[in-house]
């Protein structure tokens, strides 16, 4: 990736005295400014803002795999803000956000010149790659009419809609399964990754969550390969990971109908800390993935019922998780049947960048 000045020109009409830079999460007044300008777009997206001043610090603290870009205006205030991850060979995560109180000309403009510094940072993640084309993977609320027409006017395809879910959480469905911890279902078994004396969690459990994941979604929507080190180096980067979070289902000998000579891990869950500023933290789902041969056996409702349980031990009032709308595993049944409600839409939107061009 590149300085934000040698990948990316002015376009026609952006007003002299405005200039682009990098911001710097060290000066308090640009991260809470970006933190700002997060949560407006949230709050137009979809009535409420969520983002805190650690979801920022996440993309703008300068780590390999991410690079940022700002437009100020002439007394140096931050009015529109782009952020790419690279995420997965052959996927770039790309954030796209705009003032609102800007006038659509404005606006406009600013929204132009953030999609040529994506496009410049596509071809160098890209190159750096070694591929022919890259994709620049972003979203945007459902009904979002502003940022949907800026994206169709860049290029950018509507792919996909995925529901943001939500479940409430009572106190008493604590006892909804023995124990978070540990416990088993005929012939499963549900247990957090154990940890070593250090505290940290054991490598070969964690390598059992990835590998499980890996082979869970191997034929889901846009997935990519991702080594063990860039999956985790990725989550651990989440404000809300707890190492206490990630669970294992594993099939035992005494499993019916199937014959294993040990425990074989067919499920994970990792989960994470959902801050509330205002009232009883939540719990969310960041990945449940059943791999396809044990499916069918209760293992992605038993992982479920295991974070609801440590929701509710932990005073939570809530779990969420996000679904493909148009997921072929029909995981949207299980997940209203167990009480989940959609709580706002969302859409990814992509584009193909030959590295070449």
């Amino acid at each position: 990736m590149s300085d934000p000045s040698v990948l990316v020109v002015p376009p026609p009409g952006f007003p002299i005295g405005w200039r682009t830079d990098r911001p710097d999460p060290a000066v308090e007044e640009d991260v809470e400014r970006l933190t700002e300008l997060l949560r407006d777009h949230e709050r137009h997206g979809r009535g409420w803002p969520g983002a805190s001043v650690d979801d920022v610090l996440v993309e703008v603290e300068g780590l390999r795999t991410r690079e940022n870009i700002v437009v100020r205006d002439p007394d140096g205030r931050i009015r529109a803000w782009g952020s790419v991850h690279d995420r997965a060979e052959g996927r770039m995560l790309f954030v796209h956000v705009v003032d609102r109180a800007l006038d659509e000309a404005l606006a406009s403009s600013c929204s132009r010149l953030l999609f040529a510094w994506a496009e410049g940072q596509a071809r160098a993640v890209g190159a750096a790659r070694g591929l022919e084309v890259q994709q620049i993977d972003t979203g945007a609320f459902a009904g979002d009419e502003r940022q949907a027409g800026w994206l169709a006017e860049a290029g950018f395809d509507r792919v996909r809609t995925w529901w943001q879910m939500k479940r409430p959480v009572t106190p008493e469905e604590a006892e909804l399964v023995p124990s978070p911890h540990r416990w088993s279902d005929r012939g499963v078994v549900f247990r957090r990754v154990r940890r070593e004396g250090s505290g940290m969690p054991e490598e070969s459990d964690l390598r059992e969550v990835h590998d499980v994941l890996e082979g869970a979604f191997v034929d889901h929507f846009n997935s990519r390969e991702e080594s063990f080190h860039e999956f985790l180096h990725r989550l651990r980067e989440d404000p809300g990971h707890r190492w206490d979070h990630w669970w294992l289902a594993e099939l035992t000998p005494d499993a019916e109908g199937v014959e294993v000579e040990d425990r074989q891990a067919v499920g994970a869950l990792v989960g994470t800390v959902s801050e509330s500023a205002n009232g009883p933290d939540g719990s969310y789902v960041s990945y449940l993935g059943v791999l396809e041969a044990a499916r069918g056996r209760g293992v992605a409702k038993g992982l479920l019922r295991t974070i609801i349980a440590d929701a509710a031990a932990r005073g939570r009032d809530r779990v969420g998780l996000e679904v493909d709308a148009d997921s072929p595993t029909g995981a949207h049944g299980l997940y209203t049947s167990m009480g989940w409600e959609t709580a706002y839409v969302t859409e990814s939107w992509h584009r193909d960048v030959p590295v070449s061009g």
